[in-house]
């Protein structure tokens, strides 16, 4: 029996290591999907389309947005971010547990439509850190960079609405708590409800002698 895969939330601010946290969950299980955002910025170096985004244009963006094939965009730094819809629901399906690396507009409007999403908002060991980690990169202006700490200040008012916080000291040890909360979440009842059902119906039908 197949049980429905959930959405996992990762949010946190611009260079605190998402992508890198990402990449090291990613390889713990392969009953993890990692859902590709559409987005409206242009490609970094080393960036492909379809692999880390599908890179698109706004009047691309506009046309997925009036489809219906978005469940949540939202505008981050003057380009429009989206969580296409098909993959999602797909992958759930199957069982797979969805890995959405979003900002926190859209996080909210994925708890909306799916409240047993487990929202998780990953934060640097310190402000100071956060901004070293902006200006390693070396791929973008110093005004970028201050458009994403101002940025990093909105953010931080929607932290409580998550459901845990992870701190990235280290990549591959976030990684391992964020894999062993999402695996415990599996155990949750509202994700196990073919199961409960099966097993009430089952003992139901040895009362009746069945």
């Amino acid at each position: 029996m197949i049980r429905q895969g959930s959405l996992v939330v990762v949010s946190g601010f611009s260079g605190v290591g998402k992508g890198t946290v990402i990449d090291a969950l990613m390889k713990k299980s392969d009953l993890y999907a990692y859902s590709v955002s559409a987005t409206t910025r242009e490609a970094r170096k080393d960036e492909q389309h379809g692999r880390e985004y599908f890179f698109l244009n706004e009047q691309q963006f506009n046309e997925m947005i009036r489809d219906d094939e978005l469940i949540e965009f939202a505008c981050y730094c003057d380009h429009y971010y989206g969580t296409p819809r098909k993959f999602v629901e797909e992958q759930m399906r199957l069982g797979k547990d969805v890995i959405l690396e979003i900002e926190t507009q859209g996080a909210e409007k994925i708890r909306q439509q799916y409240p047993d999403a487990l929202l998780i908002f990953i934060m640097p060991p310190s402000g100071a850190e956060l901004k070293n980690r902006l200006a390693g990169r070396g791929s973008e202006s110093e005004q970028v960079i201050r458009q994403r700490l101002q940025r990093a200040v909105k953010e931080s008012e929607s932290i409580e609405d998550y459901t845990y916080i992870f701190i990235n000291d280290d990549a591959g040890q976030c990684a391992e708590k964020m894999h062993s909360l999402i695996q415990a979440q599996r155990s949750r009842t509202t994700r196990n409800m073919p199961v409960i059902n099966a097993i009430r119906s089952e003992i139901l039908a040895f009362t009746k002698g069945e």
